[in-house]
């Protein structure tokens, strides 16, 4: 598993829990270290130890913990650089949601050896929308429903989403534009400001 994946979990929990429950967490996954390193590779064993381990301590099913990781992504200060990321996928949600196909494209851009799932927008409606997710490993549907989620408030959607698995190698993200103006977003300016 790319070390970027396991150093999310970890930067999760510390941000919005605290590094003294990262260290418990990283002791009961037995680790035998406290920081991963982001561009390296680990087992996928160990992967899973540390979601296993995380769920248990924060008293959540893996999915929800997924979920969380999904929305954090996108919404905590931390991790700007990714909503900003995904914000050049469209002036709306609904152009961002067209521009899902092309993601794990542009995250090698940023990260040449990150390899994401095969993401591919079905539109069955100007209202209605179904996000496959080709993936070898479980619970890439669940991060995507947290980042989907997190996005439609960015742009002030409305939205329903319904999270299918339809086999263990294919999740589906079934998607409800209920009002694309719901709300105002978040502001977004395309260069970065000086901080």
């Amino acid at each position: 598993m790319h070390g970027l994946i396991n150093r999310t979990i970890q930067c999760f929990v510390r941000d919005t829990r605290g590094p003294a429950l990262w260290s418990e967490i990283a002791e009961a996954a037995e680790l035998g270290f406290d920081d991963f390193e982001a561009m390296l590779s680990y087992d996928p064993a160990l992967t899973r130890r540390l979601l296993g381990a995380a769920a248990v301590r924060l008293e959540l099913p893996q999915d929800a913990l997924l979920e969380d990781i999904g929305t954090y992504l996108v919404s905590h200060a931390n991790t700007e650089a990714v909503r900003r990321l995904l914000r050049f996928g469209g002036v709306d949600f609904v152009e961002f949601l067209h521009s899902l196909d092309d993601l794990p494209d542009r995250a090698r851009l940023a990260v040449e050896d990150l390899v994401l799932p095969r993401l591919e927008l079905s539109e069955h409606s100007p209202e209605r929308f179904s996000l496959t997710v080709q993936t070898k490993v479980q619970g890439f549907g669940a991060v995507l429903m947290g980042v989907l989620r997190a996005m439609a408030d960015d742009y002030g959607a409305l939205v329903f989403l319904e999270y299918v698995q339809d086999t263990p190698e294919r999740e589906r993200i079934d998607i409800q534009l209920i009002e694309a103006a719901y709300a105002e977003g978040r502001g977004f300016d395309l260069g970065a400001r000086a901080g």
